[in-house]
């Protein structure tokens, strides 16, 4: 049975030694340091590179990263029972810098938190039960379990749920994409502005597979740049800058 979230709340976080890798460098990471003096948001799951974590919990943290940065978290920590090689690999597939990866390869951490499971069904072995927790100078303020319920439960463990609780009144950014070309001077204005707004961006950049046919086949239009802000399609640069300006664009 796993440990309920309140008996967890207001313990110091196991204190186990992590190796871990940067670069072709082996590192230990002494869990006590790491959560020292700071205040950490912790996700732990099942694996590296299974269908969830890989899809959506993940994906979303390292998309509220800076959002969760601002409201108050020092660092943002992904816990995983895998080894030292497969964690980085995983962090660079998912473009996760912000996020600092905890292989626990021999699972004493997960095991110290009561949160190793088996997953032999699944042909995982010993795993991570799904959870997220805030931790203040090594303490746990706040701890989320996933429910003990069939599948692979992602609620409370979220990005957007641990946003909610560091700040209620917080926005999540919407996500924007903008479709562009190299070379192209509207391309690399709309870019900036965006940069200077400080706004994330996602590029789907002219070539290859991506053609002038792509561009009018999803936007309807054939100039670029296009941007999209929250899945909605907002138009040129000069769509862009009557966006931030607060003007209705045509």
């Amino acid at each position: 049975m796993l440990p309920t979230a309140a008996s967890l709340q207001g313990r110091p976080v196991p204190n186990v030694t992590i190796k871990t890798r940067k670069g072709s460098e082996s590192l230990e990471i002494h869990t006590a340091d790491l959560f020292k003096d700071k205040t950490v948001v912790v996700f732990s799951l099942p694996g590296a590179f299974t269908p969830t974590c890989s899809a959506t919990h993940l994906p979303r943290y390292v998309e509220l990263a800076a959002t969760l940065k601002a409201n108050g978290a020092d660092e943002i920590v992904c816990v995983a029972v895998n080894d030292p090689f497969v964690m980085p690999q995983w962090q660079a597939e998912q473009h996760a810098e912000a996020i600092t990866m905890l292989p626990d390869g021999k699972g004493a951490f997960t095991e110290a938190m009561g949160l190793l499971v088996d997953k032999s069904a699944a042909g995982m072995g010993k795993r991570s039960w799904r959870y997220a927790m805030l931790v203040k100078n090594g303490s746990i303020d706040k701890m989320f379990i996933e429910t003990e319920a069939p599948g692979d439960p992602l609620l409370v463990s979220s990005a957007d749920n641990m946003l909610k609780y560091l700040n209620p009144r917080a926005v999540a950014p919407e996500p924007v994409v903008i479709f562009a070309k190299p070379g192209c001077p509207f391309c690399a204005k709309a870019k900036a502005l965006l940069q200077a707004r400080g706004v994330e961006y996602s590029e789907i950049t002219f070539g290859g597979a991506i053609t002038a046919i792509t561009l009018r086949g999803v936007t309807g239009h054939s100039t670029w740049p296009q941007v999209f802000v929250g899945g909605k399609l907002i138009g040129d640069g000069e769509a862009l800058q009557a966006y931030f300006d607060g003007r209705a664009t045509a």
